[in-house]
């Protein structure tokens, strides 16, 4: 059998906790998942290198990102919220990996179209759990590319 490649993808964390980054980076290599990430502190340092990064050539801009809710300054609905009305980076595909179990975040996630909200339970098995999510999704989904989506058609 061989191996699925998976595709080239820039992921965006934006995570304020430097223990569920850590997390997050050793399920990723536990996977043997090498894809690009960048990591932003909260929400207003993500929404500036998002708009940065969709300025213009769209290429290298992340095609996914993963938002905490619970963050300083701007928390992940918030940063969701704002990626949508732009609409450089409203295909932006998002999964939401949070402490939160609140119903009220997880319908507010889920109306501004989420792929997945999933909750951080136990520090190592949820992170690889979600890792293998959003690679999974990765893999099976066919999205076009930045320079695509992001072009006034």
């Amino acid at each position: 059998m061989s191996e699925i490649k998976t595709k080239p993808a820039n992921i965006l964390l934006v995570e304020d906790d430097t223990i569920d980054v850590k997390a997050f980076q050793r399920a990723m290599n536990k996977l043997k998942i090498v894809n690009p990430v960048h990591v932003c502190s909260d929400g207003v340092e993500a929404l500036e290198y998002l708009q940065q990064a969709f300025q213009g050539n769209a290429e290298g801009a992340p095609s996914l990102a993963i938002l905490d809710i619970n963050m300083p300054r701007m928390n992940g609905i918030e940063l969701l919220q704002k990626i949508r009305d732009d609409q450089r980076m409203r295909h932006l595909v998002i999964f939401i990996l949070t402490t939160s179990n609140d119903d009220k975040d997880k319908f507010e996630a889920y109306n501004l179209n989420v792929a997945a909200y999933m909750l951080k339970s136990d520090m190592g098995n949820s992170f690889i759990r979600a890792v293998e999510l959003v690679d999974n999704y990765w893999r099976v989904v066919e999205l076009p590319d930045n320079n695509y989506m992001s072009s006034d058609r």
